[in-house]
């Protein structure tokens, strides 16, 4: 049965300071994403001797510990390619990633309306979560999505383009509890780049269901 793998980061620990330091580049990436890949490992094989077993008694926590785990190898995956030490102001028909602007604009009104909300939803996040900004397959729109752990409060069918970390984890050891000072800075790492290839690949893919 396939496996999940963790990914290799796309540069290294020191890439992105000063905005996030190499320690927590390193721990983030080597033990916490790490820890998810496991899980999600670990979860299929028990789901496997469920099903073999037919015994089903806990078929509730296996369900909900695969969407956990699975939901933040897939956010971590993301997150790292979303960021570059080359990165940040706003996405630019110069800079090759005029169709991303315009839905941005289209979606929201504005880049800086896009932004506040984006910051918002990051730096208020209750206990553990993340900030998306989400391609919606039916209205063929972007969203931006408050998610909660990993999977929780998701709209099904979305697909995250860029996202926040806003766990503890993410910035504890240099941003301390100043949750908002991370997210404002993230900014400054944000690799459009990667976030336009990600808009275009998910435009292409064919909706869910029928609007």
């Amino acid at each position: 049965m396939a496996i999940y793998t963790l990914p290799e980061l796309p540069y290294d620990y020191a890439a992105l300071e000063p905005v996030i330091n190499p320690e927590i580049i390193e721990l983030h990436h080597d033990k916490h994403h790490a820890a998810y890949v496991k899980g999600a490992n670990d979860t299929l094989e028990q789901l496997e001797e469920a099903r073999d077993k037919e015994a089903w008694g806990s078929i509730n926590g296996l369900e909900k510990n695969l969407a956990f785990h699975l939901s933040g190898h897939i956010l971590h995956s993301i997150y790292w390619h979303n960021m570059t030490g080359d990165g940040g102001g706003e996405p630019l028909e110069k800079d090759g990633v005029g169709d991303l602007a315009d839905a941005i604009a289209e979606s929201f009104g504005s880049f800086a309306k896009f932004k506040a909300q984006l910051t918002k939803a990051s730096a208020t996040t209750q206990g553990s979560g993340w900030g998306v900004l989400a391609y919606e397959p039916v209205s063929g729109r972007l969203i931006v999505e408050q998610v909660y752990d990993h999977q929780g409060n998701v709209g099904q069918g979305t697909v995250p383009i860029l996202v926040f970390d806003a766990w503890e984890h993410a910035f504890y050891l240099q941003y301390k509890n100043q949750k908002v000072d991370f997210i404002d800075a993230m900014w400054q790492v944000v690799n459009w780049q990667d976030v336009a290839k990600r808009y275009a690949e998910a435009k292409d893919r064919t909706p869910l269901i029928a609007p």
